[in-house]
């Protein structure tokens, strides 16, 4: 136990892996000695609000993350920022022999490996001087050193990591960051930083362009207050803070120079509200609103839309489930390149979903990239056709109608001409580009021919309709759905495919970058698939 216990407002770190933020220190009534009522960043280690026994100590800004605590030697308090660093990063020399035996961390202890001159590596990044990238996330540091001495030690560095740490407050930040005068890029996820004091060093950010401050419940008002002080900042990440608004930005120039926003998992339900909070941000080209509930986008109306420059967003696991909201969009951010809707409705296995991608990709002209997935010029062209013979055979009447629903019928008509609109045209239009495939589902890997003694090995058959022009890669991810094999993009190298050829070999199908025209897939080809582990959904 330290000789001086901590402060009101100081971070602390408990062996069983929790962070906290002391928030009272002293005596309970009906308790004897001294006690520590903490916030804890996980608020599931809570018990309570801050009150015992109908009286409180202490607010939580958290419901039910507090607790009380007796002060104990086995509480970390944290060290300085050059304790934390060379603890990290210089590690003394092991003497004159050229080999060492050491074991690989990934092997959990199996492996040993024999290694050459290691006083080499470690002597290059015991040389501080030279650290330009720098990580100290986990180090507990709670405080910078006396000044001088930081600079004197690692005056390079331009990227730093001081993720879940013990420090308290943007002082406690600007102590170190003023001894950094390379510092580009800085990293603060998961520390809980009470706002910044009126006479903060200007010199602490002077060179700052990327601030991140993911899961620090910072406010919109307390990161504009900050930003004001960082005249070179460019990219900003304020995800899982619950933030449900975006009130109270102290308006400055450094916004007006933000390219790049990051609001993953937060409360950001309101599109429009949205929109018109980030009027400051005129050069904003990349948003992230992933995970923030937004069900519905608003046509734009007469509303200004301050998203006008916008070219990468992602809108992936909310709940849109209207393609009208995908024209509505495009109403709104006319210049969007890239665009993420995975796991959203609308993009679900459903009767919707067969067509949603063509859809998209034909609802905004500019689009390049949907759903980590380039866009071919054969892919938009056969889109956008597609999407002409829908309208054509879904909305009766005249072209207003049509354009009603539907706003880019009149441009698509105009490149690509009018869809015969006859009734029998009309009735086999929209399968003139799409192919139906047989899908084999096997237990195990099959063997180099499609037998008859495949059957007893198939978990199921289906068939599919897909357009020719769509690549590998995204088939995988509709046999994953097809097949319940899960939704994770990341999961899609664990379905292997294999094509039935003429003479009933199995050919591996490998480049996802191809597409299924390439292959020779056409329709009633024959896919035969096999699930190689057990994906997560």
């Amino acid at each position: 136990m330290p000789h001086v216990l901590p402060a009101t407002g100081s971070r602390i770190y408990l062996p069983s892996g929790h962070f906290g933020t002391v928030r009272y220190f002293g005596p309970l009534d009906g308790t004897t000695g001294l006690w520590f009522g903490v916030e804890w960043d996980d608020s599931a280690r809570g018990k309570h609000d801050g009150i015992k026994d109908g009286k409180r100590y202490f607010n939580c800004r958290v419901p039910h993350s507090g607790s009380f605590i007796r002060p104990s030697s086995s509480i970390c308090y944290g060290y300085t920022f050059l304790q934390a660093l060379k603890n990290k990063y210089v590690e003394a020399a092991h003497g004159t022999a050229s080999q060492e035996k050491i074991v690989l961390g990934s092997s959990n202890g199996v492996i040993e490996v024999e290694a050459v001159d290691l006083d080499k590596i470690r002597d290059k990044f015991s040389n501080l001087e030279r650290l330009r990238e720098v990580s100290l996330d986990n180090e507990m540091i709670s405080t910078g050193n006396n000044p001088g001495e930081i600079l004197s030690t690692c005056p390079s560095i331009r990227g730093l990591d001081l993720s879940a740490t013990l420090l308290s407050s943007w002082d406690a930040v600007a102590m170190i960051t003023t001894e950094l005068p390379q510092l580009e890029r800085l990293a603060l996820n998961r520390n809980r930083l009470t706002p910044p004091s009126s006479h903060l060093p200007a010199s602490a950010w002077l060179r700052l362009s990327e601030l991140q401050l993911n899961g620090t419940w910072t406010s919109w008002e307390e990161f504009t207050s900050i930003a004001m002080l960082m005249p070179q900042l460019r990219i900003a990440e304020l995800g899982y803070n619950g933030l449900t608004s975006l009130s109270h930005a102290k308006i400055s120039t450094v916004l007006d120079r933000i390219e790049i926003l990051n609001f993953d998992s937060n409360k950001l339900e309101d599109w429009q509200y949205i929109s018109e909070a980030l009027k400051p941000c005129a050069s904003l080209q990349r948003l992230v609103l992933s995970s923030n509930g937004i069900a519905r986008i608003p046509p734009r109306g007469s509303c200004p839309s301050h998203l006008q420059g916008l070219k990468v967003l992602s809108l992936s696991s909310n709940k849109l489930h209207n393609l009208r909201d995908i024209d509505q969009l495009y109403e709104w951010c006319p210049q969007l390149e890239t665009l993420s809707l995975a796991k959203n409705p609308l993009s679900e296995v459903n009767d919707l979903s067969r067509s949603a991608r063509q859809q998209i990709i034909a609802k905004i002209p500019s689009l390049r990239v949907l759903d980590a997935t380039a866009i071919s010029t054969k892919e938009r062209s056969d889109s956008e056709l597609y999407y002409l013979s829908f309208v054509a055979k879904t909305v009766l009447g005249h072209d207003e109608a049509k354009m009603k629903e539907h706003p880019q019928w009149k441009m698509l008509c105009m490149k690509h001409g009018r869809p015969a609109e006859s009734i029998a045209d009309r009735d086999g239009r929209l399968s003139r580009y799409l192919i139906e495939v047989k899908v084999h589902h096997c237990s195990e890997p099959p063997g180099g021919l499609f037998t008859p003694e495949m059957e007893g090995r198939l978990i199921a058959s289906t068939s599919l309709r897909v357009l020719s022009t769509m690549k590998l890669g995204l088939f995988r991810l509709r046999l994953m759905k097809a097949l319940g094999a899960g939704k994770n993009p990341r999961n899609r190298d664990s379905i292997c495919v294999w094509l039935r050829m003429g003479d009933d070999t199995l050919a591996l199908l490998e480049n996802d970058d191809q597409e299924l025209g390439w292959w020779g897939i056409e329709s009633n080809s024959h896919i035969v698939v096999h699930v190689s582990r057990q994906t997560e959904p």
